[in-house]
């Protein structure tokens, strides 16, 4: 089998370290892996593949000889080396949102729009976490059903915020029990409000038409991977105080009649979804359940009584996995199984 030499830019952060792991847990045909990140981390030894290798300082050398490189440091890491890898013909895969709604740029979920990886120049996008999730829920039904639009509220980790977000909501939580002196004021919150016992109605900045931007990134992307541009969507994004996977409860019109048992068949037929329902029996996805799983769960699924033709259902996935390291992997090896690396712009 032919190998290829892969560069992780943003090796040491949260995704990056998701990404070296699930490289060798898919037994991705790698001969190389080069760690790139700031110049910071230069130097810092990981364990790849069972071997120890060191990080380098990403630079625009970084890239040489490389077949693809994925990025996870940033929208100004991507902005600056994403053109970078690709002059040097390799393949970048970005998780930021640098590129995603740009009109060349394939903003891609595998098992949704693959074939749009046929038609890149270089630099393929990652989609935002949350409409990663979601639309992993809603793109079976909307095959079976037809979509006319959608109502999602997402209930977001705090680890989607990084380790700051890890680190204020442990220390709130020890602080509200009485189990350490120290008081959370000491770390810099990446949170507007208090998040322990709490939920924040706040991802991202406001915009002047009262949605965030979290929730604009939301529409947008859903529509660009959907092929949908007109498509009718509303998002309310909410921070909860769960450490790790996002949840998104989704109200769905649809322009064909509705129904549980065809809709439990798309599910169950849909490759990265499964069906956890069975409310008698308390089964439904949670957070805690999804998390580490390369597939996301979908439950709570019933007729939507507020519309015609509606479906009401619950999506569960972990968006260090799914909604950026895994699909990140998934879009490699889709490329390769394409036989679509090579390109030109």
């Amino acid at each position: 089998m032919k190998k290829y030499r892969i560069g992780i830019v943003g090796a040491t952060g949260a995704v990056g370290q998701e990404i070296i792991n699930l490289l060798e847990n898919r037994e991705f045909p790698a001969s190389e892996v080069r760690l790139l990140a700031s110049a910071k981390s230069v130097g810092v030894e990981m364990k790849v593949f069972g071997n120890i290798e060191k990080v380098r300082e990403t630079t625009a050398s970084s890239f040489e000889d490389l077949d693809i490189a994925i990025f996870s440091a940033g929208s100004e890491q991507s902005l600056e080396f994403a053109p970078l890898a690709r002059e040097n013909g390799c393949v970048a895969i970005d998780n930021s949102s640098a590129f995603r709604m740009e009109k060349k740029v394939p903003l891609v979920i595998p098992e949704i729009n693959e074939e749009d990886l046929e038609i890149h120049e270089g630099i393929i996008a990652n989609p935002n976490c949350s409409t990663a999730i979601t639309l992993m829920g809603l793109y079976p039904l909307h095959k079976r059903f037809g979509l006319r639009k959608f109502f999602a509220s997402t209930y977001q980790a705090v680890s989607g915020a990084g380790k700051a977000g890890l680190d204020i909501l442990e220390s709130e939580l020890r602080s509200s029990l009485g189990l350490t002196q120290e008081h959370s004021s000491t770390i810099q919150s990446p949170f507007p409000h208090p998040i322990a016992h709490n939920l924040i109605p706040h991802i991202d900045v406001f915009r002047e038409d009262g949605y965030t931007k979290e929730e604009v990134k939301m529409k947008n992307e859903s529509r660009k991977i959907l092929g949908m541009p007109s498509l009718p969507i509303s998002c309310t994004c909410v921070r909860v105080p769960v450490i790790r996977s996002h949840s998104i409860s989704i109200n769905a019109e649809f322009q064909n009649s509705v129904n549980i048992p065809d809709a439990r068949s798309a599910i169950e037929s849909f490759e990265g979804t499964k069906l956890l329902d069975d409310p008698q029996q308390n089964l439904y996805p949670t957070p805690i359940q999804l998390a580490e799983q390369n597939f996301c769960g979908l439950g709570r699924l019933r007729i939507d009584q507020g519309f015609e033709n509606g479906l009401s259902f619950w999506v569960v996935g972990d968006q260090l996995w799914k909604g950026a390291a895994l699909n990140a992997i998934q879009i490699a090896e889709s490329l390769i199984q394409r036989n679509c690396l090579s390109f030109t712009y």
